[in-house]
């Protein structure tokens, strides 16, 4: 009984303190998009929702780099 109860404690205050969780750290995705206002193409950190910012590649990318250069390689987002 006494050993049910100190595991339950400890495995409360291990809980609460995070210790038994990975870092909080998500890794970084990114998507080349257009701004259905200005029709700017630009880079953002979160999955379009395509109504404000429609994805243009559908594809995530690893890198900010990786996203800017298929960003400059698609026709839609080139400058005239």
């Amino acid at each position: 009984m006494v050993r049910t109860v100190a595991i339950a404690i400890l495995a409360t205050i291990v809980l609460a303190l995070g210790i038994a969780s990975p870092p909080a750290m998500a890794a970084e995705q990114y998507w080349v998009a257009k701004d259905a206002v200005s029709k700017q193409c630009e880079i953002v950190p979160k999955k379009p929702d395509g109504t404000l910012v429609i994805d243009l590649g559908k594809k995530k990318y690893a890198s900010e780099g990786e996203a800017r250069k298929a960003m400059e390689a698609m026709s839609d987002c080139k400058k005239n």
